[in-house]
């Protein structure tokens, strides 16, 4: 699945160690969708993907996501992972090639000017 929007808002990272001993990282970040009606979503990166993608506030990204519930004491928890970022805002802005110089005027007093006809 895939979800396309800006991240509005990153969240502190949190860690620490599982039952086996082995230590874990995630961060969570907030997407803004686009269109006319924009939702929140909250996501999580895990471990190396952290470092990885390094996504920052402001930046417009479409997400490869994998979405999953489940339960836990009668409540269910959904949990939304990104796997995948590709950085759109980067791809739109292309830098500008005007090479145009600036006109003030169309008016020229030079005769050199003067069209033939």
């Amino acid at each position: 699945m895939e979800l396309s929007g800006k991240i509005i808002q990153v969240l502190p990272e949190v860690g620490g160690n599982s039952r086996n001993g082995n230590a874990w990282r995630k961060q969570e970040y907030i997407l803004e969708t686009g269109g006319n009606y924009p939702k929140k979503v909250c996501l999580s990166l895990w471990g190396d993907k952290i470092d990885q993608f390094g996504m920052q506030v402001g930046e417009e990204v479409t997400l490869g996501v994998d979405v999953e519930s489940r339960e836990y004491n009668g409540r269910w928890y959904t949990d939304v992972r990104a796997y995948k970022v590709d950085r759109t805002g980067a791809q739109n802005q292309a830098p500008s090639t005007n090479s145009m110089p600036e006109v003030s005027s169309f008016h020229s007093d030079s005769e050199e000017d003067t069209l033939p006809f």
